[in-house]
């Protein structure tokens, strides 16, 4: 089964893509994880079918007054790659009620199985052309950078995952941090940037930005190209998450708290 959602009307979405949505959307309002949603697919589904539940939750959050304020990008890192057998990122929304304040707490009764992340966040500050994207469009599009944290998250059971689950779940997104000084790129080589991650003092990962496909930048043109592909481009004012740094490491949830803090 393949369908792209942007052309379906509701009435002729298929059937297995809106109870893999409803499963999703159950799980993520009463906080108990749903068994995979590749096992409603023929052949555990395909990506164009997972982009489509996706887009339906994304609509329905619409609908009930979310704002989308960017996007994240997914599996950045050649390794998680290669582990779930695929060959590119994915990407998911990013929604205004997502935030959490830099030094804030993080709501831990919105998260059911967290991890955390770091990352290179990029605003932009103009359009990004409808197609055929480069590294200096984004370079001339990017307003500021931030250093950001993004909680990621999964509504399926155990993280028992797959491409196809894991962009149907909104590209596992939870909430993000964004740090508070804004950085310009002028002089900035990405690649370069180096992160550490501590967690209560202790160091939990480590990276850089040539750990994101070679750079954050190269990120953002992969998803400015995949969206323009959509018809759906980035625009002045978006976020963009571009995907982690180092190692994803887990959340223990209380008893306890734990302070996560990133240096860049």
């Amino acid at each position: 089964m393949s369908t792209r959602l942007e052309s379906a009307s509701p009435d002729t979405v298929p059937p297995a893509v809106v109870t893999a949505a409803d499963l999703l959307a159950e799980a993520a309002r009463t906080g108990a994880a749903c068994p995979p949603v590749r096992t409603l697919f023929d052949e555990g589904g395909d990506l164009e079918t997972a982009y489509a539940v996706q887009q339906l939750n994304i609509r329905r959050a619409q609908a009930a007054g979310r704002r989308i304020v960017g996007r994240k990008i997914g599996l950045t890192s050649v390794s998680v790659q290669r582990q779930l057998g695929v060959g590119q990122p994915d990407f998911g929304a990013l929604f205004a009620d997502m935030a959490v304040a830099d030094g804030g707490r993080v709501p831990a009764g919105r998260l059911l199985q967290p991890k955390v992340e770091a990352e290179v966040a990029l605003v932009l500050g103009r359009d990004l052309p409808h197609g055929g994207c480069t590294v200096v469009d984004v370079l001339r599009a990017v307003d500021f950078a931030l250093p950001a944290l993004e909680i990621v998250d999964s509504r399926v059971q155990g993280w028992d995952i797959t491409l196809v689950d894991t962009v149907a779940d909104n590209a596992s997104c939870g909430l993000f941090v964004l740090g508070g000084t804004p950085l310009s790129l002028i002089g900035v080589d990405l690649r370069a940037v180096t992160m550490t991650m501590t967690r209560n003092g202790e160091t939990v990962s480590e990276g850089s930005g040539a750990d994101c496909l070679g750079s954050p930048l190269n990120a953002a043109v992969w998803l400015a190209s995949a969206l323009a592909e959509r018809g759906d481009p980035l625009r002045a004012g978006d976020l963009v998450l571009t995907g982690a740094l180092g190692p994803v490491r887990g959340v223990h949830q209380p008893p306890g708290h734990r302070r996560y803090r990133v240096h860049k």
